[in-house]
């Protein structure tokens, strides 16, 4: 099937692209700005139009080789009132061409009882599902709660709360009732309603298979880590000052936490079980189930690395990971720097050598394995052990990622990659650490100063080496 998929760049957009490939379907996808795809693996495997929602040419030409096309655009930038305007005219837009082009629109929105007092937040996604139906386009719209998966939102506050706040001040909203969905039954929803032979526009409640509150959310996510957290219960606390206490104590931006914040105002559970008889084989998951599936992806296996980030040093929080980039462009050739940076260990040692043998036995002391001597001689293979690291991942020429075997409250990794870019080649180095727990943070913050000095010099050094080895071949 000829597919059009929109909001692409989003979370829900960047995984449903893969299943559908993996499907055997056509699909093509809209967006505004191209090189936000450049590090997507799948990106090759699609056709790519570039242009404004907004944009009847645009979308037109997108739409003209499409017979069905997801609808996932959704601002959450600005105020409530510019999100739902610009979502508004982007959907009436949208629907026309899609109306003139017989094309059915698959759009997911979201749970909330039409007839009872909505969030501004809510509203507006109704009101965007009514607009794409508005010129007569047929239109299934899939409304949902919460996406429980590494990179959701909901589910990244929910985490990001939890594992950060070991007594949490819980306003009203945080008893409110929803009714989470794992990402893969949102995605196996929206995959199969392709099935659907659908005129005009029909309103389907999807979620999972448990109504929770948030506050069970994150006690159920706490339960799922191994945390022990309290909960005290405050009777005010405004959306909007609960939307920057959000963002002071996680990663989350004002912007994106105050319209998050004031839908929790609103209960978002299925109030029809239509979904049952139109789908009678999804068995939506529990929100546990869910939850330990996400954490699966607490793996830097699991990120897209983004060539984009220009910085020779950048740090960010990506699911739960904190990870800090560092790239220095380097005199030698792609094998060099490969050899380099898998030479690394053993008798070869590090940077700073005393400063990991201090490590070592620290982590002796805690019961760990220390540091240990030596490594394989030659070419590393994925399992080897390298002092109190494990290779985890290796492609030749390309990247090496080694897991942290030592005693850390969390789980930690390095990783080398090399960059061609012709005679000057970049070497990028990436520390990742995902904390368990508030002990977690306060060890990383605690040590920052010295993984600064560690890791900036561990980077210069695979530079040197590399560097020295080109010298002495030319």
């Amino acid at each position: 099937m000829r597919i059009l998929v929109t909001g692409v760049t989003g979370y829900i957009g960047s995984n449903l692209v893969p299943q559908l490939l993996d499907d055997g379907h056509d699909v093509s996808v809209l967006v505004r700005d191209p090189q936000q795809l450049e590090f997507f693996e799948w990106v090759s495997r699609i056709k790519i139009f570039v242009g404004d929602a907004r944009n009847k040419d645009a979308v037109d030409a997108a739409l003209n080789e499409a017979e069905v096309a997801y609808y996932l655009i959704h601002s959450m930038r600005g105020s409530s009132n510019s999100f739902h305007h610009d979502d508004i005219k982007a959907a009436e837009s949208f629907g026309q061409s899609a109306a003139s082009n017989s094309v059915c629109i698959i759009f997911l929105g979201a749970l909330g009882n039409p007839d009872s007092l909505l969030t501004s937040h809510l509203k507006s996604r109704h009101a965007t599902g009514k607009a794409l139906a508005k010129f007569s386009a047929d239109v299934i719209e899939l409304r949902a709660g919460p996406v429980v998966g590494a990179g959701s939102l909901p589910f990244e506050m929910v985490r990001y709360l939890t594992e950060r706040v070991p007594i949490m001040i819980c306003p009203r909203w945080v008893f409110t009732q929803v009714q989470p969905i794992g990402l893969g039954d949102a995605l196996e929803y929206l995959v199969s309603s392709l099935n659907i032979s659908q005129q005009g526009h029909q309103v389907i409640e999807i979620g999972g298979s448990e109504v929770l509150s948030y506050g069970e959310m994150m006690t159920g996510y706490a339960k799922e880590r191994g945390l022990k957290r309290a909960m005290i219960r405050v009777p005010v606390l405004t959306p909007r000052l609960s939307s920057y206490w959000v963002h002071w104590v996680t990663p989350l931006k004002a912007s994106f936490a105050r319209p998050l914040v004031e839908g929790l105002r609103s209960e978002v559970v299925l109030r029809s079980k239509d979904s049952q008889q139109i789908f009678p084989r999804i068995n939506p998951l529990g929100y546990r189930d869910s939850v330990r599936i996400a954490l699966q992806d607490l793996n830097p296996d699991k990120l897209n690395y983004n060539p984009l980030a220009r910085s020779k040093f950048s740090k960010s929080v990506q699911r739960g990971m904190i990870v800090e980039t560092r790239k220095v462009e380097v005199n030698a050739t792609v094998e060099e720097i490969f050899q380099a940076f898998c030479s690394l260990g053993g008798s070869s040692g590090w940077y700073l050598n005393w400063g990991w043998r201090l490590r070592g036995f620290i982590d002796r002391i805690f019961g760990g394995i220390g540091l240990r001597k030596g490594r394989p001689d030659g070419m590393l293979s994925v399992g080897d052990a390298v002092d109190f690291w494990r290779v985890q991942s290796i492609e030749r020429n390309s990247r090496l990622l080694l897991r942290a075997e030592m005693k850390v409250p969390g789980n930690a990794w390095l990783e080398f990659r090399v960059i061609a870019n012709g005679e000057t080649n970049t070497l990028v180095q990436q520390s990742y650490f995902a904390p368990k727990g508030s002990f977690g943070i306060i060890y990383w913050y605690a040590l920052l100063p010295i993984h600064r000095i560690v890791f900036d010099g561990l980077a210069k050094r695979v530079a040197y080496l590399a560097s020295r080895k080109h010298r002495s071949l030319t």
